[in-house]
């Protein structure tokens, strides 16, 4: 039962901040590394950003240079999403994943073997 629930999506308005959760079960996050991939409807799936299995590595799509950041929580076996300065095309269902080999990350789905249900966020004012 390997498995990975996103949490912590609402509305928010532009240029605020939210935090989106990932909790792991099954399996140690720090083992892996992790990223954030969203999808806006009627769009393709665009990765966000990814973090290294030892955590000392974080590639950032470009559209979120800045204004997101990851990081972990080893203790709770989470791992989080801060967003800020969010904007109107920052609103999709956001999704973290496991992937499935290397210790470091790139933002390529295919990459990734356990994800999460999706957590909606929706930037609007």
């Amino acid at each position: 039962q390997l498995q990975l629930v996103e949490s912590g999506g609402g509305l928010v308005q532009p240029g605020g901040s939210l935090r989106l959760s990932c909790a792991a079960s099954g399996f140690t996050l720090d083992g892996y590394a992790i990223g954030w991939f969203r999808q806006a409807p009627g769009k393709e799936p665009e990765g966000v950003l990814c973090t290294s299995r030892s955590g000392g590595f974080t590639f950032y799509g470009d559209s979120v240079k800045g204004r997101f950041t990851i990081f972990r929580d080893s203790a709770k076996n989470t791992v989080y999403l801060q967003m800020n300065s969010l904007k109107p095309e920052d609103t999709a269902v956001y999704y973290c994943a496991r992937m499935s080999q290397l210790p470091n990350c790139r933002l390529v789905a295919t990459e990734y073997d356990i994800w999460g249900q999706g957590t909606q966020v929706a930037v609007s004012s």
